[in-house]
């Protein structure tokens, strides 16, 4: 449990991208063979090698190991307690990631986060949850939605889906704060847990207890809560957290035995990962949603609801895998040092990373406002920076007045106000009635193949000299630019290198004319491309 416990102590955390690692060293121990003693490390006179010490007991597990189980199969741990206790920091702790936005504001988290995790040999989906100021009567239903006005107010809503995780817990871990002691929310929490899910078993997480001197003296309050032990912890520096995950393992059911359907596609890397991204209130929560088919994030008509990048697992009609990542609304940048909200600056840079991890990027614009600067300064960042494939989709189309020519002519503004974006795909939906909706998941599909479409050497040449022959580059100087030859150095996106004899010689408007050829002679809609020009000894350029 190695990898485990330097998760848990803050050894090796998470990647640059905020990404899970479960490449660590595990070791294999087979009880068969009886406890470890000293001796059995020692080096034998006489006999050959230890056979503890040989490679078939010495096992180590990758990340493609560690994922074979579906996330549907893995039993979930809900991390559950009122505001401003620690949830999410201690969820970063107990998952080695930086997934959820920690910051000390109550009622940071709203949505549901779940996230792959382990501990020993045994690995579980644990599940960030936000605040619970209030509690629902009926263990059946999730507590009922606040309205003022008829208008929805998001303090229920975030403790319907805090409720929803705890319905779908095999196991719970309820974090306190060791600072404050014990509070009439902690008890009326703990009844409620102990009233309604009296079956799934319950950990106590006594947080923000860094002394371990004082620890002991912080939880004696807790003790009066009756029927679990509490634990002091702490999410920032660790402690106590590997007593904690041990408890939890071993509460947790074991493992469903493998099936013949459980398989990684090694072929495409797995699901195709769909970043949702856009400015604000334009509808990419409620997309999530009519695609996931249930209410995975939270929804209302107030902008910046949602906050942490969440993460769905969807099956299109023809059976194909998807991980929707749901994001925040991205504002200018502006406005966003502006408004002065600490939070909010961390969703924006969520957002962004989510880019980074995703194949494909769907650009959500409201139909009513139309393209805005915004916009195209995200398409920009998605295809340009980070090389994601691109999908336009206009939603909110039910609120506009049509008749046979409104798309025809909506799509020809669009494509004017995003004439570098001329290549990417545009759908028209509208998550309220559902309209349309499955067409953004076949022109992600059909992007995603663009993106890693790769052409012979033969057939690129072939089409590049038909295109020089057709406009050759201008002189400069009384010389003349020579295209020796091209290849494809990669795909994701497609990258061309040329070869010629001076790169200077080619100015922006010609290369941008050998883009354009590519794209009508091959294709690639949906997809950037990038294109390299290499001189004679000379680096790229």
């Amino acid at each position: 449990a190695a990898a485990a416990a330097a998760a848990a102590t803050g050894e090796d955390g998470a990647d640059g991208d905020g990404l899970d690692d479960f490449a660590e060293n595990y070791y294999e121990f087979d009880p068969a063979d009886g406890p470890l003693l000293a001796s059995d490390f020692e080096d034998e006179e006489e006999g050959g090698a230890n056979p503890l010490l040989t490679k078939e007991k010495r096992k180590r597990k990758t990340r493609r190991e560690w994922g074979k189980i579906p996330d549907d199969k893995l039993p979930r741990v809900a991390i559950v307690g009122r505001p401003n206790v620690g949830k999410s920091a201690l969820f970063n702790r107990l998952t080695g990631t930086k997934r959820a936005i920690v910051y000390d504001q109550p009622g940071v988290t709203r949505d549901r986060m779940y996230v792959r995790a382990f501990w020993g040999d045994t690995e579980f989906m644990m599940v960030d949850t936000g605040g619970l100021e209030s509690l629902p009567g009926n263990p059946n239903d999730a507590p009922s939605v606040d309205t003022i006005g008829g208008v929805e107010i998001l303090p229920g809503m975030v403790e319907s889906q805090a409720a929803l995780a705890v319905r779908e817990a095999q196991a719970l871990i309820m974090v306190t704060d060791g600072q404050q002691g014990l509070t009439t929310a902690d008890m009326e929490i703990f009844g409620w847990i102990r009233r309604f899910h009296s079956t799934t078993p319950l950990h106590l997480a006594v947080n923000k207890c860094e002394s371990s001197t004082k620890g002991d003296e912080q939880i004696i309050d807790f003790w009066s809560l009756g029927g679990t032990t509490p634990l002091a912890v702490s999410a920032i520096s660790g402690t106590g957290t590997g007593e904690l995950m041990e408890n939890l393992v071993n509460s947790l059911p074991a493992p469903p035995p493998p099936e013949d359907d459980w398989q990684v596609d090694d072929t495409d890397g797995g699901p195709l990962k769909v970043a949702i991204i856009g400015r604000p209130n334009v509808g990419k929560s409620s997309l999530l949603n009519q695609l996931a088919g249930e209410p995975r994030t939270i929804v209302s008509d107030h902008s910046g609801t949602t906050r942490d990048t969440i993460d769905s697992d969807v099956t299109g009609p023809d059976g194909k895998r998807y991980t929707l990542i749901d994001t925040a609304g991205i504002r200018r940048r502006t406005s966003v040092k502006a408004g002065g909200d600490v939070p909010e600056s961390l969703a924006v840079g969520r957002a962004l990373q989510a880019m980074r991890r995703a194949d494909i990027v769907v650009l959500v614009i409201d139909a009513k406002e139309g393209v805005a600067q915004q916009d195209f300064l995200l398409a920009e960042r998605a295809a340009n920076q980070e090389g994601c494939g691109l999908v336009l989709c206009v939603n909110k189309w039910d609120l506009i007045e049509k008749d046979t020519y409104t798309m025809n002519k909506y799509t020809e503004e669009l494509r004017n106000k995003l004439r570098v974006f001329e290549w990417a795909s545009v759908v028209y939906t509208s998550a309220l009635t559902g309209q349309r909706i499955l067409k953004v998941l076949e022109a992600s599909k059909d992007a995603s193949e663009n993106h890693r479409k790769r052409l012979t050497t033969s057939t690129l040449n072939a089409v590049v000299q038909e295109a020089f022959l057709w406009k050759s580059p201008p002189g400069k100087g009384g010389r003349k630019g020579k295209i020796y030859y091209c290849t494809q150095a990669s795909i994701r996106p497609p990258t061309f290198v040329f070869f010629v004899n001076e790169p200077k010689l080619f100015p922006e408007t010609y290369r941008r004319y050998m883009e354009r050829s590519l794209r009508e002679n091959i294709g690639f809609p949906g997809s950037p491309v990038r294109i390299l020009w290499r001189g004679k000894g000379a680096s790229r350029s």
